[in-house]
């Protein structure tokens, strides 16, 4: 199950116990830009779930397993660990508030719009005006193609341009 939670900093977290592994991921971005960084740490399987403390830099992750207890601290973009076979993290001495995760799980990505163009990841597509692709073909869709020199639309058994004249490569047929 992957939970998520909104940090002070602006950056969005995710966490994910996947069989022995716990998956870190931190997320932030503006319109038009994202960054992302991803740690993955041996934890074993958590037995209650995890708790995040927030702190003025950033938070700090409490995951109990079998093994015992573990922390994960982030400060800005870094992502340090501690399990009860290595040493402490350092904790801040500041006042903290104490949030837990939300229990929901992650949605499904949504498709993407923009003009005319669109792309679906389930299953993986892309569309664009007439042209259309999918993740597995060998091929794209649509058979509509386009004059070299003029950018003019062209029919696949058109061996001219009919706007400018210049001569088109014979498409291969399979």
């Amino acid at each position: 199950m992957a939970l998520y939670s909104e940090l002070p900093t602006g950056q969005r977290l995710y966490l994910d116990n996947q069989g022995l592994q716990t998956i870190v991921t931190l997320a932030s971005g503006a319109v038009g830009q994202q960054q992302q960084s991803s740690s993955s740490f041996a934890t074993g399987v958590w037995t209650k779930e995890p708790q995040i403390e927030i702190i003025p830099q950033g938070a700090i992750i409490e995951i109990i397993t079998e093994t015992g207890p573990h922390r994960i601290q982030i400060q800005g973009s870094s992502i340090g660990f501690s399990s009860p076979h290595t040493s402490g993290v350092s904790q801040s001495s500041q006042s903290t508030t104490a949030t837990s995760f939300s229990s929901s799980p992650m949605q499904p990505m949504q498709p993407m719009k923009m003009g005319n163009m669109s792309m679906n990841f389930a299953p993986m597509e892309m569309q664009m005006g007439d042209m259309k692709m999918s993740m597995g073909d060998t091929k794209t869709v649509s058979q509509v193609r386009f004059c070299s020199q003029c950018g003019a639309k062209v029919a696949a058994t058109d061996r001219f341009c009919s706007s400018c004249g210049h001569q088109l490569p014979q498409t291969k047929s399979f």
